[in-house]
């Protein structure tokens, strides 16, 4: 059980860095080279990182829930919105709040608190509302897991 739940914090970590890696270095790209506004080239970069989140999460630590169609992929993006609405919210109350205005307060607040409150509910999300377990299945959700194989798969 310890071996397991290991087993999935790192590869949801594995999936988490190399997404932002790419997020990174496409936003990087876009602004520089390419020439895109800042909110664009974010836009853009955000959802290619989602998309190599949800590719490395889905052929990784949860590869056993094979969920199928738009809505687990759907769910996961929302997921990940929520964690960079929680990332900004933190770097709001911190500089707009309390008036914590450095640029050391703002990396502290938005990178460091803010980026560990959202890895904690992108987590959270992912393993309950994107790739849910078994246990979950007996609640009444929208997810079936008729076979061993098949835990977690969406009918909804």
């Amino acid at each position: 059980m310890v071996a397991d739940r290991r087993r999935e914090l790192l590869g949801f970590a594995a999936a988490g860095l190399l997404a932002y890696a790419v997020d990174l270095a496409l936003f990087s790209w876009l602004r520089g080279p390419a020439g895109v506004d800042p909110l664009t080239a974010k836009a853009v970069s955000f959802a290619a990182g989602c998309s190599v989140a949800y590719a490395g999460n889905a052929l990784g630590p949860y590869r056993h829930a094979r969920p199928r169609g738009l809505r687990p992929y759907a769910a996961f993006c929302a997921v990940n919105a929520a964690g960079a609405a929680v990332q900004l919210l933190c770097l709001a109350v911190s500089h707009y709040g309390l008036g914590l205005t450095s640029q050391r307060a703002d990396t502290v607040s938005g990178a460091g608190v803010g980026m560990a409150l959202a890895t904690l509910l992108r987590f959270w999300g992912t393993r309950t509302l994107v790739f849910r377990t078994a246990g979950a299945d007996r609640r009444g959700t929208p997810w079936t897991g008729r076979t061993a194989g098949r835990v977690g798969t969406w009918t909804g």
